[in-house]
């Protein structure tokens, strides 16, 4: 092939035009008070390397579409000068619907930019219904009664689904737990019917852009957000970027081989670690020790018996400490991401449990320079997926890294 030859099959080369440029500036400013907080345009310049005058360029506008707002000035250093004035999110700013959807239970909220919860409001519907457009009816009703009346300024929606998702579709592939769901495409449904933008990913992903922007993730450049409970799932955040996969088919970290040959799992296959790490665990393990309301049992009223000595509890309290640090030494080894931030059901284990958790997974693993995992609990609850649902739409509409 000759280079003639050569030039001719090439791609022609994108052009950064100056309208992309500009988008591009903005999304380096508005991360950068995503990941570190107020901060004024002098620290702004000095973070991107543009100069003040571009820095007021580019916030002027987010300024008067009331995205922004300056925050009291900053006291002055000894040596004097003009006080600087932080640029914020306001409290108010850009409304934006959130969901998180899980088998039976609807959660919305309307979220501001700033992360602020403005309102709040559930439905609930039978997991095992067949029926999947009362569970969008479920989903509308839900939604509009958080959205206000009027939505000129109102983003779009975000949408977290436990369970699997093709997030490029905006569709349900499959959940367990609610099986009548699979090959929903929810988030199509639900855009024709509030006539709004909406994005669909997986709840744990969702939950790690609440963990990333408003939660013990800010300014972290890899971590994992781990729900467990009645099932495990994980977003991962790797050098800030969220890690999805073709489609959104990364994060069902629950469902990888941790015990060959080992128990049945939901899914259909043999030694997942759901089998060994959640709620079906632990009850029927609860049940063989014969403790106290096994059926329904979860970690706090676990964590509870442990302390006050019942026979059984302190035993069982160990081994599912060890069988979820399994899992995340796992992701560990693979990875690295350091911190791991757990939400769900451990958090009520307390201390005691997030402890336990972590020097189980630090035996599991090799000294190593980069330094011992982490983890943390959840300070943000249940709260960071809906958080996590205004992300996916802050994303989208601002192109920041996710």
């Amino acid at each position: 092939m000759t280079l003639a030859e050569a030039g001719a099959n090439r791609p022609a080369p994108t052009l950064v035009s100056p309208a992309m440029a500009v988008e591009a500036n903005r999304a380096r400013v508005l991360q950068a008070l995503y990941d570190i907080g107020p901060l004024s345009r002098a620290d702004l310049a000095r973070l991107t390397g543009a100069t003040r005058a571009t820095i007021g360029t580019i916030v002027l506008p987010l300024l008067e579409r009331g995205l922004l707002v300056e925050r009291e000035p900053a006291p002055v250093a000894a040596g004097g000068g003009k006080p600087a004035r932080p640029l914020f999110f306001s409290p108010t700013s850009w409304p934006i619907g959130a969901v998180h959807l899980r088998p039976g239970r609807i959660d919305t909220a309307l979220v501001s930019a700033g992360g602020n919860v403005l309102a709040t409001a559930q439905e609930q519907f039978p997991a095992r219904t067949r029926d999947a457009g009362s569970v969008v009816d479920a989903v509308v009703r839900a939604l509009e009664a958080v959205l206000p009346q009027e939505r000129d300024d109102l983003v779009g929606v975000g949408i977290a689904v436990g369970g699997m998702v093709d997030s490029d579709a905006g569709s349900i592939v499959a959940i367990n737990l609610a099986p009548g769901l699979a090959g929903l495409p929810l988030g199509p449904l639900v855009s024709e019917r509030i006539g709004l933008p909406v994005f669909l990913d997986l709840h744990p992903r969702a939950q790690a852009l609440g963990d990333r922007w408003f939660g013990q993730g800010r300014g972290v450049p890899s971590f994992a957000s781990i729900y467990t409970g009645e099932a495990i799932g994980v977003g991962m955040v790797l050098d800030g970027v969220i890690h999805r996969g073709p489609k959104g088919s990364g994060g069902e970290i629950g469902h990888t081989i941790v015990h060959a040959g080992g128990q049945q799992c939901r899914c259909g296959r043999r030694g997942c670690w759901e089998t060994i790490a959640t709620h079906r665990w632990l009850r029927s393990e609860a049940g063989q020790l014969g403790l106290p309301a096994a059926r329904t049992m979860t970690t706090g009223p676990l964590a509870r018996l442990a302390a006050k000595g019942h026979p059984g509890a302190d035993e069982l309290f160990e081994r599912y400490a060890y069988n979820l640090a399994l899992g995340i030494a796992n992701l560990q080894q693979i990875l690295a991401p350091g911190l791991f931030i757990l939400h769900g059901d451990a958090v009520f284990g307390g201390e005691a449990f997030r402890s336990a958790i972590e020097r189980n997974v630090r035996a599991a693993l090799p000294p190593h320079p980069g330094g011992e995992p982490r983890i943390a609990f959840s300070e943000l609850q249940d709260r960071a997926t809906l958080l996590g649902g205004a992300g996916l739409v802050l994303s989208h509409s601002l192109q920041l890294a996710v």
